[in-house]
């Protein structure tokens, strides 16, 4: 006899709640295997494949392509050790009978009791990073600060093919929620220490329980309540504008701000919120470095990228200025040096920016850093980075000259502390050995977080930099 199991969005870790359903790879009444991906789905890090941790025939699917699923919402349900045949109209499985045909009421589809009771017996286990089928892991899972928690907010969210509602946002005084009372919005944890951050709140309005936290374990911070207050008080502002308003202009186009694209947003508004940076540049003549890419790479040898060499001078200023591979911890009020390099690249790529990360860069020859990158360069385009190979960078180089472009006042990759930017290499009048001559010059700028370092440590640093591109040879130094 067949058992129904029901499959949810797993803890896709990294503290990410949400994602976008991209594609299903299944349609219901097919035939699953334990582990074969069922739905492709995009998080604010990258394009992951789900695969079902049960073997069997697909009765039903929740969401369409778009919609937006909280993790712990239903995917699909499978009815497992059931045939095809089994599945058939009239055999009380199909996808009527599912719920996944257009009657189908809200409860269709659930899985009996005794079912949902058995899935930590069966299973594979082996979802994503950080969650498996077992009841164990179920009961591990954290809840979100400012998430509605109990039975109910998991049962609002089983209409199949229906689109999942939007993720929480913070919830200012005056809101629909709190206008409708505590009981309208559920319970939810407030996971705040301070009573400072309390008071503010409270002064301003502002429902903490609307809020989620930036520090460890979604705590609620003082710069998140601040930050919140500002936006609220914006707007308020633009609501107040004469000719303030959302009505549509013919022709125009609506872009939701959601998965990758919705995260960088994010990360770049927080970086300029919280950041105070600045930035240097220089024009640094790299004729002698373009020359030494050609002499490294010979035939049969590895081939030796622009952007390797210039990863190699970023890991070697780096231990000269190991200020600059650091992070501002907020709550705290400490600048945290770190030991290891973890260089950041920005990429460009069909589905936005991403910035690839390169494990322990410093400990990496010119040639295995060439081959780690263009391997994360290639694994972008196709939109299958790990959440491990795009998270925990500790400096980012930016090569901006690819778009054709001589400079760039960057944007800090948050939380990180310095962001390397290189423009394109074009031959430019220059004065060598006291001639004028032509060669290729490149500018190069460095944007700092001035939290951690003076202008004279941004100063050598870039000036090292320079160096560098002018003289390779200084780079033996540094083995």
């Amino acid at each position: 006899m067949a058992v129904v199991r029901e499959f949810t969005l797993p803890d896709l870790g990294e503290g990410l709640t949400e994602a976008v359903i991209v594609r299903w790879l299944v349609e219901v009444g097919d035939v699953v295997a334990v582990d074969q991906p069922v739905v492709e789905v995009e998080t604010a890090k990258a394009m992951v494949e789900v695969p079902c941790p049960y073997g069997g025939v697909v009765t039903a699917r929740f969401g369409e392509e778009g919609a937006e699923v909280p993790v712990g919402a239903p995917l699909v349900t499978v009815a497992v050790g059931a045939a095809p045949d089994d599945l058939a109209p009239g055999g009380g499985a199909g996808p009527d009978a599912a719920g996944a045909g257009p009657a189908a009421g809200p409860g269709a589809g659930a899985p009996p009791a005794s079912a949902r009771e058995g899935e930590a017996d069966s299973g594979s286990g082996n979802v994503l990073v950080g969650y498996g089928t077992s009841a164990s892991a179920a009961r591990r899972r954290r809840v979100r600060p400012g998430t509605p928690a109990g039975p109910g907010a998991r049962a609002s969210a089983k209409a199949p093919e229906a689109p999942a509602p939007a993720a929480a946002a913070p919830v200012p005084t005056g809101s629909r929620a709190e206008a409708a009372g505590p009981e309208a919005a559920g319970p939810r944890t407030v996971a705040v220490i301070s009573p400072l951050v309390r008071r503010i709140a409270r002064e301003h309005g502002l429902d903490l329980r609307g809020l989620t936290g930036s520090g460890r374990d979604g705590l609620i911070l003082r710069t998140d309540v601040e930050s919140a207050v500002r936006a609220l008080r914006e707007r308020e502002t633009a609501a107040a504008a004469p000719g303030a308003g959302t009505a549509a202009v013919p022709g125009e186009q609506r872009i939701p701000l959601r998965g990758m694209r919705g995260a960088a947003a994010e990360k770049f508004s927080r970086s300029r919120r919280e950041i105070p940076d600045a930035t240097c540049w220089v024009d640094a003549d790299a004729t002698e470095l373009l020359a030494a890419r050609r002499a490294m790479n010979v035939p049969g040898a590895p081939k030796v990228s622009l952007l390797a060499l210039l990863a190699r001078i970023c890991t070697a200023a780096l231990a000269r200025y190991p200020e600059l591979n650091a992070t501002v911890d907020t709550a705290t009020q400490e600048i945290v040096r770190l030991p290891a390099v973890h260089l950041g690249f920005a990429a460009q790529t069909d589905r936005g920016l991403v910035v690839p990360v390169v494990r322990d860069a410093q400990r990496r020859t010119v040639e295995e850093l060439s081959a780690e990158m263009a391997r994360l360069t290639e694994t972008a385009r196709t939109g299958g980075l790990s959440l491990a190979e795009l998270t925990h960078g500790t400096f980012t180089l930016n090569n901006y000259g690819v778009f054709g472009v001589d400079g760039s006042t960057p944007i800090i990759n948050h939380p990180e502390a310095a962001m390397l930017g290189v423009g394109r290499i074009a031959a430019k009048p220059w004065v060598h050995e006291g001639e004028l001559a032509v060669r290729q010059v490149v500018q190069l700028s460095f944007t700092f977080d001035h939290r951690v370092c003076d202008g004279g440590t941004a100063g050598g640093f870039l000036r090292y930099v320079a160096d560098c591109v002018e003289q390779p040879a200084l780079l033996l130094r540094a083995l």
